[in-house]
């Protein structure tokens, strides 16, 4: 096999010997040892390829180890070896991108397969390039506690995959970091982690990116943070903003489940947006708390630019007690973007098995509903872009 990638490459090993595989495998390549420490802010500028013997260190170790290598902001490519591997660390290594596990017994063929892979794989990442797409960001908040605000966002980010077929092309971030339920709707494990970032925002780049990322499906990213009461404390703005900016630098659409309540960061977030959705249920003390809080919105961007109302869970019926659409419309003191009909088994049942209500039952109201206001703001936001380039 062709180890010449290796030549004249540094190659740093955490733990054990590499004088054996310094006559195979690592023929060429200048050669360093080193502790745990050495993963702490390890960057490209350390080493062109790290292996990590796992049998020679403490799994409470290791961990800590690998989970501040994750924090660096280009860690360079990882090969872990060893006998025993444990799962927890197994599981965090491989959310580097450019990352690969070998359980013993192997052989030097083995190592140098790994090897080739990952410094391929190296040079894959930084020949990628921005596609030069226009990128777009859709806010959607809740005017009121329990008014669907995920679930709604969770549909629109669907219907925007149903319009690409580039993989990795939305992305969903879930910025109710105390409890948030993007996760929990769509069956996944949250994986984002700001808080290991301290005060260090500007170490967030694209490959720590795709580490917090938890795939839904080829299309679809998403980004949420486990549940943390503290969190709203405990995450600075600068970190909050740095990933909307990163994420927008890397997915051609990007859908923020915000929280309701205003936070340091909402403002600056917000203005960002192309568009922010404010969701309402079709009662009159929701209906007074969306037009409260788009006009707070609006005053505090200062941009011209208007939150768009959208009303939930409307009734099928044409007579009831809650109010119809003009009257609503009366309520808000605007019109409202569109409407979503009401579907509860639909969305209990999306719910439960954990996916996209589009998944579970796509000829659902709700389902239809989403795809005809998502396909007007995306028009709307072509024509926009279809300016802006004949301006330019």
């Amino acid at each position: 096999m062709n180890t010449q990638p290796l030549t004249g490459r540094r190659v740093l090993a955490i733990g054990g010997d590499l004088s054996d595989l310094a006559k195979g495998p690592l023929r060429g390549a200048i050669l360093e040892s080193g502790g745990l420490d050495r993963l702490t802010g390890a960057g490209i500028a350390d080493a062109d390829l790290l292996i990590i013997n796992a049998d020679a260190w403490d799994p409470a170790a290791l961990a800590a180890g690998i989970q501040a290598l994750a924090l660096c902001a280009a860690p360079p490519p990882v090969l872990m070896v060893g006998a025993h591997l444990p799962t927890a660390v197994v599981r965090n290594l491989l959310r580097i991108e450019r990352s690969d596990v070998l359980d013993a017994p192997y052989s030097h063929d083995n190592i140098e397969a790994a090897i080739t892979g990952l410094m391929a794989a190296r040079a894959s990442s930084a020949a990628a390039a921005p596609s030069g797409e226009v990128a777009h960001c859709w806010a959607v908040t809740g005017a009121v506690g329990g008014s669907g605000a995920t679930t709604i966002a969770i549909e629109i980010a669907t219907q925007l995959c149903v319009r690409s077929s580039k993989d990795k092309s939305v992305c969903l971030i879930d910025l109710n970091l105390a409890d948030g339920s993007a996760a929990a709707y769509l069956g996944s494990s949250p994986a984002m982690r700001l808080g290991d970032l301290g005060r260090s925002a500007e170490k967030l780049d694209r490959d720590m990116l795709q580490a917090f990322v938890t795939p839904v499906t080829k299309q679809l990213d998403l980004l949420a943070a486990a549940r943390d009461p503290l969190a709203f404390d405990t995450i600075p703005p600068e970190a909050i903003l740095r990933l909307l900016e990163v994420a927008c630098d890397n997915y051609r659409w990007v859908v923020v489940d915000m929280p309701r309540h205003r936070r340091a960061w909402s403002v600056q977030a917000l203005s960002g947006c192309d568009e922010v959705l404010v969701i309402s249920e079709l009662t009159v003390p929701a209906l007074l708390a969306a037009r409260s809080l788009s006009d707070e919105i609006e005053r505090a961007i200062g941009s011209g630019q208007k939150p768009r109302i959208v009303l939930n869970r409307l009734a099928g019926r044409m007579f009831g007690p809650a109010p119809s659409m003009a009257e609503a419309e009366r309520a808000l003191q605007r019109k409202a973007e569109g409407g979503v009909s009401s579907d509860w088994e639909a969305a209990a049942a999306s719910v439960n098995l954990g996916g996209p209500i589009s998944t579970h039952r796509p000829k659902s109201k709700i389902v239809k509903d989403v795809q005809v206001l998502v396909e007007r703001l995306a028009a709307e936001s072509a024509q926009r872009d279809g300016k802006t380039s004949r301006a330019a």
